[in-house]
């Protein structure tokens, strides 16, 4: 994906003079290795910082949620998912945004990289398949599949679903994958089992709140861990507290998660946030044959009520 950049810095560098847009919402390198961070190019001459590889996995679409201005972004697959469903949830104009469509070949796990080798990543470049690691005692190359994010590894919707102008022709989309081998794994799971292996899973949650800040789905003013008035959950460090946060907040991504992993990858304890929303987004698609994002004529199941929706789950 790294061959994508020039023709970005191209179409960012075009619309900014010709005042289709105000601002370009891209990505920028970051002070450590893997780290690319968000960024907003105001000037045509700007764009030459901006960047794109495998590690721009942040969902740029928090970036969008109630701006006024015409802006440009640079959005993958379920980035562009993200944009639909902020688009029919009111929190942003078709007619203000000029879509950059990368079709995604997915993003690199850091944690995954890390564990290759034995001392502090100095740098870290790509080619189109591979990963060269560099340390301060060794060099490798490795295989980019074998470090995907689990979200893109398992990914059907790589190509931009909603784009004004694409970077690169549109990818053959994976076939024959088992989207939710891990959502049936602890649907197996006897009720025992299952609390067990969810409280294993939040044991060491320390309410950073970085999964909930990275979602673009969280965009309430107050969110409801931090209201007072009236005061639904505790602030401390109770169990149950950590579990109503985490099963609060996947029900309420319900029809709406792209699996876009950005809650997985900023935790900074690893936790797999994602088995709370997986498993609602493969309900969505077996009750509802809904998936997110896919379309700007409809809204979420649970977002409207049909005559014909199913019940017998309803108890």
């Amino acid at each position: 994906m790294i061959g994508y950049m020039d023709k970005i810095k191209e179409i960012s560098e075009r619309i900014l003079k010709e005042g289709k847009v105000d601002i370009i919402v891209g990505f920028r390198k970051g002070s450590l290795p893997m780290m690319n961070e968000p960024c907003v190019v105001k000037k045509a001459e700007d764009v030459k910082n901006l960047v794109w590889d495998s590690n721009c996995g942040i969902n740029l679409v928090n970036y969008l949620t109630n701006r006024k201005e015409k802006i440009g972004i640079i959005a993958k697959g379920c980035d562009t998912r993200n944009i639909v469903t902020h688009i029919v949830e009111n929190k942003i104009k078709k007619e203000q945004l000029f879509i950059i469509g990368v079709p995604c070949t997915g993003m690199i796990d850091k944690n995954k990289v890390a564990s290759k080798v034995d001392s502090e990543i100095i740098e870290v470049t790509e080619n189109e398949n591979t990963i060269k690691v560099k340390t301060k005692t060794n060099e490798i190359e490795l295989n980019k599949t074998d470090l995907l994010q689990e979200n893109c590894s398992i990914c059907v919707h790589r190509n931009p679903v909603v784009y004004d102008e694409l970077v690169a022709e549109l990818i053959e989309e994976p076939k024959d994958i088992d989207r939710y081998a891990s959502v049936k794994a602890v649907e197996s799971m006897s009720a025992e089992e299952k609390w067990n292996y969810f409280e294993d899973l939040i044991s060491t949650c320390i309410r950073c709140y970085a999964c909930r800040n990275a979602c673009p789905l969280c965009y309430c003013p107050t969110c409801f861990v931090d209201e007072s008035r009236p005061q639904w959950v505790g602030k401390g460090q109770d169990k149950s507290d950590i579990r109503t946060f985490h099963f609060l907040r996947a029900f309420h991504c319900a029809g709406r998660c792209t699996d876009c992993g950005s809650c997985e990858r900023a935790c900074p304890m690893g936790i797999k946030v994602r088995d709370f929303t997986k498993k609602l987004e493969k309900d969505c698609v077996e009750l509802f044959g809904w998936e997110a994002g896919m379309t700007l004529k409809e809204r979420p199941p649970l977002d409207e009520f049909k005559l014909n929706d199913p019940e017998d789950f309803i108890y």
